[in-house]
Formats: C-alpha cells, structure tokens, sequence
C-alpha cells in the first residue's frame, strides 16, 4: 500500500495579527503546522500576557486565526481546548487527580514519568514539577491543535525536563500541532525550536541562535 502525502499547508496553522494586550503590542506571528517557534525576552517584557491573550484569555484587540478561522468566530472553551495554554503554575481545581482527565487511558503518562496509579493521588500532594508534568498530560488529552508553553519545565530536573521536551516533540510531529515555547533556556531554545524570537520593548524580533543557545554575534 502507498503511504498517501499529506497536503501542502498553504496557510499557517496559528497566525497572530496586530495583537494588543495590556498596553502591549501589536504583534505579528505565525507559526506553520508541525514547527515549534522559541519565544525568549526578559522579565516582565510580556510574554505570558502574549499567550494569554492568544488562548483568548485576557482582553485584546487584533485578531489570532487558527487554520484560516478567527477566533472570534469560535466559542471560547473550544477555543482554549484547541490552542491550549500550559501556564508557569498550572491550576487543579478538584482533589484527585483523575478527575481532571477523561475516563478514556491517558498515553502521555509513562512518557512523562508517572504509572497509572499517579491518577489516584491527591492534588494536595504533588511537587510543582509533578503538577507540570501532569498538567502538560491533561492538556494533551484535549488533542490541541496549538500548544502555547509558558516556560513548561522551569521547575524540573533535567531527567524530566527532557522527558517532557521529547513529548512535546513526538506530539507535534504525529499530529502537526504548532507549538509557542516560551523559554528563558537559550540552549532549550535552540534545541526545541526551528524558529525564534525575542520579545523586547515592546517589539517581536526575529532571532538566530547556535546549538549552544547563543546568538549571532554573542561569545
């Protein structure tokens, strides 16, 4: 049997345009189905607040399309299950941990470092890394379209960070997901990403780093 090709993508699958939020912007993005773009800046420049606003969370002017539909014309769960935001504290708002996901198996937990009994455990008694992980598997299980990541291993070790790095990969390469990585890691930046981008004074520049995380002319 011959593999069938997957068509051209014409368009990109999550286009940002003239975005303003909280007295920042506008930005302009897009992110092509299967790629993953870096976005790095200090604190405080409003890189969160850019992801929140494209998971249409916050108020904002301009407009974010996803696959050629703008969000406007979507209702906002909808919305949110496809472009999923994995905040830097993730939020649990029921006492097990099972029931935040769906009765149906959850593939990404071995992956991630957890058996099946880590759905039987109270919230009360996860570390902030384990509620990462863990968030990062439930957002998963609403099969999104968009991942928008906001700085999603900064409180894990480099066995887990790496544990996640890779799902993230092998969930954007099976399903052509678009991932936006927020990272303070240059080196992660590096390794993660295809694209990159750098969020200061209030302007989105496009960067280039190395393999080691560094930019043109740094040393």
């Amino acid at each position: 049997m011959v593999a069938l090709e997957r068509p051209l993508v014409s368009n990109p699958l999550l286009r940002v345009s003239q975005l303003m939020t909280h007295q920042r912007g506008p930005f302009d993005l897009s992110i092509d189905a299967g790629q993953c773009v870096s976005l790095r800046g200090p604190s405080g420049s409003g890189k969160s607040l850019l992801l929140r606003a494209i998971a249409d969370l916050d108020p904002h002017q301009g407009e974010v399309w996803l696959d050629g539909v703008a969000c406007a014309q979507i209702l906002a769960p909808q919305w949110r299950r496809q472009v999923a935001l994995l905040p830097v504290e993730s939020q649990w708002w029921l006492d097990e941990v099972s029931a935040h996901f769906p009765d149906e198996a959850c593939p990404w937990l071995i992956p991630l470092g957890f058996s099946e009994a880590a759905l039987g455990w109270q919230v009360s008694r996860l570390s902030s890394g384990e509620k990462q992980r863990l968030a990062l598997a439930r957002a998963l299980m609403n099969r999104p379209r968009v991942l928008l990541l906001d700085e999603p291993t900064a409180s894990l070790d480099e066995v887990s960070a790496a544990a996640l790095e890779t799902v993230v990969a092998n969930y954007r390469h099976d399903t052509g997901a678009a991932v936006l990585w927020v990272s303070h890691n240059a080196a992660q930046a590096a390794r993660v990403a295809s694209r990159h981008y750098r969020l200061q004074n209030q302007q989105l520049q496009n960067r280039q780093l190395q393999a080691n995380g560094l930019q043109e002319g740094e040393s």
